[in-house]
Order: C-alpha cells, then sequence, then structure tokens
C-alpha cells in the first residue's frame, strides 16, 4: 500500500532532509523502506538494534549511500548536533530520513541547531480519502469506526484482530511512552483518566470536572492530557475564535487518533472518524502547502454549536456538521449562516442515500464527501 506522503517525501528529499513523525505504529518505518526502494544504495539504521546502533555511533554506514534511514535516533545523546553534522558533511546526491514518534517530535522543537535543514512531515492513521478506490467509500467510513485507522488492525479485516492489536497497543503505550513523559507512580491515574477520556469523544472537555473524579489538582489533570496528546494517543479541537489566544483558554473537544478505542455509539465513532479526517487534511495542507488552515469547532455562550470548521487565513472556511442518519436541517446551521455567509455549510449524512441542498445547507454522503479530501 502506497501511503499518502510518499511522493511529497520523494520531492523534499531532494532540497533537504525529511523528519516523519506520528503515532506508533502508524507505519513511519515502512514508508520509510518503502521511499528506499526509488534508490540504488539505501541504508536502514534503528538506533534500537544492536548492529545499526553501532553502526551509528561509529559512522559505519557504507560511503556510497544514497539514502540514509535513521530511526530512533532521537534516543541518541546529542542526536541533533550529530544528525546535524551528518548533514552538513553529506555527499552530494545523499539523502537523510529521520523517523521517531512522540519523543523525536517534540526533542525536535527544542533548540533551533537544525533549522533550516529539515522539511517535517506528520503521518496520520488511514482515512477515506487515502483508501478511496479499494472500496465504496460508505464501507470505508464503517470498517474505519469497527476496526480503527491504523494499518495492521484495518488490513487485518477482523474485529478480533483488531481488539486483539488495540489491547497490545496501548499497553507498550503505558509501558514504554508514558513512563518517558511521567513518573511512575502517575501511571495508574493517567490509565484511569485515559480510560475516562473514552466516554467524552466530542464533548467540551471539563477540566475541573476530570479532577474531581480523579482526586488530581486540575492542573495535574491538563499535565497528563498534555502528555496524552504528545504521544499521538488523543488530540484536541478549540472553539473557533478571530482572536487564537482566546480560542486556547476556552473548552476544548478531544478525540482520539483511533477510532476504534472509543466507547460510544456509531454517532460518535463516526463523529471520530470525521475529526481525524478533517485533522489529517489540515496538516497535510500546512505541512505540504504551508496554508494558514486549522481545526476548530463553532459554540456559543448560549449552547449552539457546530461540531467542526475549516478555518483559512482565520476566516472560516466550511462549517460542517455530522449526522448518522439524521435528514432533518441543523439549526445551529442556520444560525451561524446568518453570521459567516460567505462559508459553506455542509451536514455530512453517513445513511444518506442522495445528496441534495436546501436553504444554503449542503447534505452530503459523508463518506465520499471524505473522499475527496487532500489526505
Amino acid at each position: 500500500m502506497k501511503r499518502y506522503l510518499y511522493d511529497r517525501i520523494l520531492k523534499d528529499l531532494k532540497k533537504k532532509m525529511v523528519f516523519l513523525t506520528g503515532p506508533r505504529q502508524v507505519g513511519k518505518t515502512f514508508l520509510a523502506k518503502q521511499i528506499a526502494n526509488e534508490f540504488t544504495n539505501p541504508q536502514y539504521l534503528n538506533f534500537d538494534d544492536y548492529d545499526g546502533r553501532n553502526i551509528i555511533k561509529n559512522r559505519l554506514w557504507k560511503l556510497d549511500s544514497d539514502l540514509l534511514i535513521f530511526d530512533e535516533i532521537h534516543k541518541m545523546e546529542g542526536w541533533k548536533s550529530f544528525i546535524k553534522g551528518i548533514y552538513d558533511t553529506k555527499p552530494t546526491g545523499q539523502s537523510i530520513i529521520v523517523t521517531g514518534s512522540a519523543r523525536l517530535d517534540i526533542l525536535r522543537q527544542s533548540g533551533d541547531s537544525l533549522a533550516g535543514r529539515y522539511f517535517h512531515l506528520k503521518l496520520n492513521p488511514l482515512s477515506v480519502s487515502e483508501l478511496k478506490g479499494s472500496e465504496t467509500p460508505y464501507s470505508i467510513v464503517e470498517k474505519l469506526g469497527d476496526l480503527g485507522p491504523f494499518p495492521e488492525p484495518f488490513l487485518s479485516g477482523s474485529k478480533i484482530e483488531s481488539v486483539r492489536w488495540r489491547n497490545q497497543y496501548f499497553s507498550e503505550i503505558v509501558r514504554d511512552d508514558i513512563l518517558d513523559f511521567s513518573r511512575i507512580n502517575e501511571v495508574k491515574t493517567m490509565k484511569l483518566l485515559l480510560e475516562m477520556l473514552r466516554r467524552r469523544v466530542g464533548s467540551p472537555l471539563s477540566l475541573n470536572s476530570l479532577s474531581e473524579d480523579l482526586e488530581v489538582s486540575p492542573n495535574t489533570v491538563k499535565k497528563y492530557i498534555e502528555i496524552l496528546e504528545d504521544l499521538y494517543i488523543i488530540f484536541m479541537i478549540r472553539p473557533f475564535h478571530n482572536l487564537i489566544h482566546r480560542s486556547i483558554k476556552k473548552s476544548p473537544k478531544l478525540y482520539f487518533y483511533d477510532t476504534g478505542f472509543v466507547l460510544g455509539d456509531d454517532g460518535i465513532k463516526l463523529e471520530n472518524t470525521v475529526a481525524l479526517s478533517l485533522l489529517k487534511h489540515t496538516r497535510y495542507l500546512q505541512d505540504t502547502k504551508g496554508e494558514g488552515v486549522r481545526l476548530n469547532y463553532m459554540r456559543t455562550r448560549t449552547g449552539k454549536e457546530i461540531d467542526f470548521v475549516i478555518v483559512k487565513d482565520n476566516v472560516p472556511e466550511y462549517m460542517i456538521e455530522v449526522k448518522l442518519s439524521e435528514k432533518k436541517m441543523n439549526k445551529n446551521l442556520i444560525y451561524f449562516s446568518e453570521k459567516f455567509p460567505e462559508s459553506e455549510k455542509i451536514q455530512l449524512v453517513h445513511n444518506l442515500r442522495d445528496d441534495f441542498d436546501y436553504k444554503g445547507i449542503k447534505f452530503r454522503k459523508a463518506g465520499e464527501w471524505l473522499s475527496e479530501l487532500s489526505a
């Protein structure tokens, strides 16, 4: 399977290094090795492997390598200075890919020793757009909700294998990743928080409510949630505001990178699938085209709410409401239409027989509309 960043990486490698980050088991190593097939003498080096670590530390890779792939190299002390030196002294025609997940993404942001030397691309889980052509968009949406969007459980086609994969996946995250970010006595509380968040998908998040249930301070809950974000387990969508710093202070809505981990009905899982698809779409435009787009939701003080808003250059471009089967027009779309007449209003319905327009609202089959996104 050819991932959606394949061609973009090849283009970027002609100019700079490529840093490829994303959740565990999202397919970063698989993609990097696929890219290697485009080169004559590629070499894959994993710092977790004994032989790979020895080759990296002693710079023993082949002199004629035209592609070097460094996996998990952020675990090496002084890795940024090391990579900087390799890039600045590399022979003409040699390309470099650096892959890693949460820790690489965070460490990459500290200091600027690598500034101007790399493109950063984020690999996200599978989406309807990436999978279109394999089967109908409707059935892809169904499978993403049942099996989740990560390659291994999705491609297995088995609900049982999906559950087995998920149990192992989150055990490894707790055992390996969370302990990198927190103290061992906090892990139990964080596991409990994770279970609580599975039931709060799509609702404005109250730190005070969570802190009362967990019997810890709101600041501690905030820290734990930030860790789960850094680990690519959850992502937050904040309410739209013309002044970005004000939106940051308001209650965000929470979603999971793995839709299969969500506890809720089919409607909630559909909303999570749409959220992840829109996040992937906006990130792709940010990373590859430098567009000023972001994903928000819309909410008034009186409780009128729109599920998602795609904002471009701080102006709402698309307002999107998600429904499982409901074809009745959402009144909030009408309300916000008057406030933002230039934006496109869309009601995505999973079980919709035919597309239609009514009073300026576009009713669209969810799967088919999602299949036309950029990634």
